[in-house]
């Protein structure tokens, strides 16, 4: 079977999209799977041979440094196929195409959209750095042999004879324990799981959770890191933080655990520009597991939330209109179980990677001409 190369700058050695899915998905089929990864060290799992290239220490280093060292490793590996994941190894992507290469993009973001919710970038700077970024990345696009848009939204920005969507949906049964504890059994656990940020709503939700009565028992269990670190000491005064338990980064099976205890899932983005029409892959997880869903009100996830019927919206920005959501979840176990069952069936039948990862073959197929 042909070999492939993933690369990415960005994304973590076992990122769940590009290792678990896409990777492992590829070597279970055949190909001979390499992924170029900032790393302590190189490894092998899963039938995918992982090559590390150094941590970078800043943002700067990362765009110039690695993107480098991850060049040099793939273009020394003469793979058949290059895949890449991240917006700013696309001069790597021309390269490597230059030189004869079958190069696929992966699409995660909207790339402009996100330069404006960019902190560190000037906003007086950030129109300027957007229209090129969006320029640049189209007329790169023509280079590529594929196009992957990770959502539907994604999709109309690149030429539709060489794009494809796969969208990141769920894995079947990881994250599910039947019989694990009976969902009428669960403590009022609510799960977060994923980094957690200011743009994600976390001071928000530690708002809401200062509304909610005394006497309605509620938790909210965060399976990820908060960025930056020093925004948990802004919050640790509210009411609402005694509510609160950071569990840290979770592997796949801790993450399969808590969602297997809560009894529901909660994701409060707010509505910024890279936001609004994201396909957020932990409504889906939540779903894969049984647990009714706590989403923000943005257009996109009403519909995915009110049309499955699998939770609540509220406005993400409200922390009352959020409190009053939370507890309206605690105090109706029966409804929300009834919602979970829906979302299984729904994850089972339209949302779950067996589905996408067809797409992802065939389009390996139709590049390779195997």
């Amino acid at each position: 079977m042909p070999s492939v190369v993933h690369m990415t700058s960005v994304h973590p050695p076992y990122d769940v999209r590009i290792f678990h899915k896409e990777c492992c998905t590829l070597a279970r089929t055949g190909y001979d799977v390499t992924l170029i990864v900032a790393a302590p060290c190189d490894a092998e799992r899963n039938g995918v041979r992982l090559v590390s290239v150094p941590s970078p220490s800043s943002r700067r280093e990362r765009m110039t440094k690695t993107a480098a060292s991850i060049f040099r490793a793939a273009i020394s590996m003469n793979a058949d196929l290059y895949h890449f994941h991240d917006a700013e190894l696309i001069p790597i992507g021309v390269q490597l195409k230059l030189r004869g290469k079958r190069v696929v993009y992966d699409v995660h973001e909207e790339l402009a959209q996100d330069i404006y919710d960019k902190g560190w970038l000037p906003k007086p700077l950030r129109p300027l750095v957007a229209a090129c970024a969006f320029t640049a990345e189209h007329v790169a696009a023509l280079f590529f042999d594929g196009i992957i848009a990770s959502r539907p939204a994604l999709i109309g920005r690149f030429p539709k004879k060489k794009t494809v969507l796969v969208n990141n949906f769920p894995m079947m049964g990881e994250l599910s324990r039947p019989g694990f504890i009976p969902f009428g059994q669960r403590p009022p656990i609510c799960a977060y799981v994923g980094g957690m940020n200011r743009e994600r709503g976390f001071v928000e939700v530690v708002r809401a959770l200062g509304l909610v009565p005394d006497n309605v028992s509620l938790e909210v269990h965060i399976a990820g890191r908060v960025d930056p670190p020093g925004l948990v000491d802004q919050v640790k005064d509210l009411p609402g933080w005694k509510r609160v338990r950071l569990l840290g980064w979770q592997s796949r099976p801790q993450v399969a655990d808590l969602l297997n205890r809560a009894r529901f899932g909660i994701v409060t983005f707010l509505p910024i520009a890279n936001h609004i029409r994201s396909y957020p892959t932990k409504i889906f997880e939540y779903m894969s597991a049984g647990l009714p869903v706590l989403a923000s009100d943005m257009p996109l996830w009403k519909e995915i939330i009110n049309d499955a019927g699998v939770g609540l919206t509220a406005n993400p920005a409200e922390p009352a209109a959020l409190a009053q959501a939370l507890q309206w979840m605690v105090e109706h176990p029966d409804e929300c179980e009834a919602m979970g069952k829906k979302g299984i069936t729904k994850v089972r039948e339209q949302y779950n990677w067996d589905i996408e990862s067809a797409r992802l073959l065939q389009l390996y197929r139709n590049i390779l001409g195997k």
